[in-house]
């Protein structure tokens, strides 16, 4: 397993980075030695910590947890966006199946914290801009896809149609699909 640690706007130390190292090496027994893990700090507002873990699995698959907490909870939101990954694994392990390791669901206590902190809201404004892939897929494999990277929404090029295609998480729990008119 190779790993990237990142931080913007703040300092890594080598006692974060080790607690990093600690902790990421247990998700070893989820994936395949060559898996790349990208972890991404950053300093936000009012002095909370950011952190976002991206597993990218291949083929269209993609892992992604994001856990912010106080100055002092570094260490916690860190534990928090690596349970979040274990459980997109665990809860996709049929879908990702020959992407981690034979002997990854072998029972252990967890040791991470699932406890989730709320989250403030305000005017929208566009904070942030991406770009992404656009990949030709299923309906059901944007939905897993969706889930996987604990979005909201998900932009692909719908393979029966060959059309771009928006789909969403309804208020309902259930999904919508939006397709462009002819």
């Amino acid at each position: 397993m190779k790993m990237t640690i990142n931080a913007r706007n703040m300092t890594v130390s080598p006692a974060v980075t080790k607690r990093i190292e600690k902790k990421t090496m247990k998700m070893e027994r989820y994936l395949l030695p060559d898996t790349e893990v990208q972890i991404k700090m950053q300093k936000g507002k009012k002095d909370q910590r950011i952190v976002e873990i991206t597993v990218p699995m291949g083929n269209n698959v993609i892992l992604r947890s994001e856990a912010t907490a106080d100055d002092n909870n570094l260490f916690l939101a860190i534990d928090q966006a690596l349970a979040k990954i274990e459980r997109q694994i665990h809860r996709h392990r049929t879908k990702l199946g020959k992407r981690i390791r034979d002997d990854a669901f072998v029972p252990e206590v967890p040791e991470y914290i699932d406890e989730e902190p709320a989250v403030e809201e305000g005017a929208p404004k566009v904070v942030r801009h991406k770009t992404f892939p656009v990949r030709p897929m299923s309906v059901e494999d944007a939905a897993i896809q969706m889930e996987l990277l604990g979005h909201d929404f998900f932009a692909f090029v719908n393979i029966e149609t060959e059309r771009t295609n928006i789909l969403y998480l309804r208020k309902d729990g259930d999904l919508g699909l939006l397709e462009p008119e002819a």
